[in-house]
């Protein structure tokens, strides 16, 4: 992969730190956040502190030309950036790889852990990593998108219902190592979406992805799949199998807007309840020309 060249940043995005205590989700203020290349962690760029809110100010960062997001590139189209997080009281935390794309507000979360319930150990950053259409990841093992319900002592739901936690495996579906992840469906949605397609993208393109990870998603929650098969979560992170999400994932305004607006929504057929398992790849990595494509001029639905 080849890696990006500080002096072809020639636009700019933007980025917005959110710093919280725990699984409570405190505000944290005057916690402090140092900003640095990826490629180059040593040398501050900028430094914020956050608000009674727990919030930074909008942070202006270099990003590639939005061009290289649009089509089909060899020159990967967002930057990297590392974050530093201090804060009295709290375990540091450092982000590796935040993703800023030209032109769209990114949000960064970052969950901070009281220094007396931590035991003292050796710092681990949390790395984001590459996003799917940059990355090499498995492809999609294709499955029917409309899923049998009539077997005996299969668990399904008697309606669709939008959950309000999800719990993501954090690895593929035999990975007993693998840690599971218990995440608000919005954000869940965000993650992915954030992970899989790019939020430079005209909003009839991004809507259209979005609904279908939604379906996808539905799915896996309505035919109660994975648990029906002995396990104790509702979907994996892993590509092979469902999507890809990054605990910690930058996420960005243009996704999260429309996530809020239409999260309730999914795609169906006539005369079947269950959302439709709605799969996709890349079009350009992966063919699948009975699926939909992420390539937002080939966007296409089989309804």
């Amino acid at each position: 992969m080849p890696e990006i060249q500080t002096n072809n940043l020639v636009d700019h995005g933007q980025l917005k730190i959110q710093v919280t205590s725990g699984q409570r989700a405190v505000p944290i203020p005057n916690a402090t956040i140092e900003i640095s290349y990826t490629g180059d962690p040593d040398s501050v760029l900028e430094t914020v502190s956050t608000d009674e809110n727990g919030q930074t100010p909008v942070v202006d960062l270099p990003a590639p030309p939005v061009e290289y997001s649009m089509s089909p590139s060899e020159n990967q189209p967002y930057s990297e950036y590392n974050l530093k997080i201090h804060s009295d009281e709290y375990k540091p935390v450092t982000i590796s790889g935040a993703q800023i794309l030209s032109g769209v507000e990114g949000l960064q979360p970052v969950s901070m852990i009281p220094e007396e319930t931590h035991t003292p150990t050796e710092e681990h950053p949390i790395v984001i990593g590459p996003h799917t259409l940059w990355g090499n990841y498995p492809p999609k093992i294709a499955e029917s998108e409309i899923k049998p319900v009539n077997e005996s002592g299969e668990i399904v739901l008697s309606r669709v219902v939008i959950p309000e936690y999800i719990i993501v495996h954090d690895g593929p579906v035999g990975d007993k190592t693998a840690q599971n992840y218990y995440v608000r469906y919005k954000d869940y949605i965000k993650n992915v979406a954030a992970c899989e397609i790019y939020s430079t993208w005209p909003r009839a393109t991004l809507e259209a992805n979005i609904l279908a990870i939604m379906s996808f998603t539905l799915n896996r929650v309505y035919t109660e799949w994975y648990r029906n098969k002995g396990h104790d979560f509702t979907i994996t992170s892993s590509t092979a199998y469902d999507h890809k999400f990054i605990p910690g994932k930058t996420t960005y305004n243009s996704i999260n807007t429309i996530v809020d607006e239409i999260f309730a929504d999914y795609l169906s057929r006539p005369n079947v309840r269950q959302p439709i398992l709605t799969q996709y790849c890349d079009g350009k990595k992966v063919s699948c020309p009975e699926w939909m494509t992420l390539l937002q001029v080939r966007i296409k639905f089989f309804l």
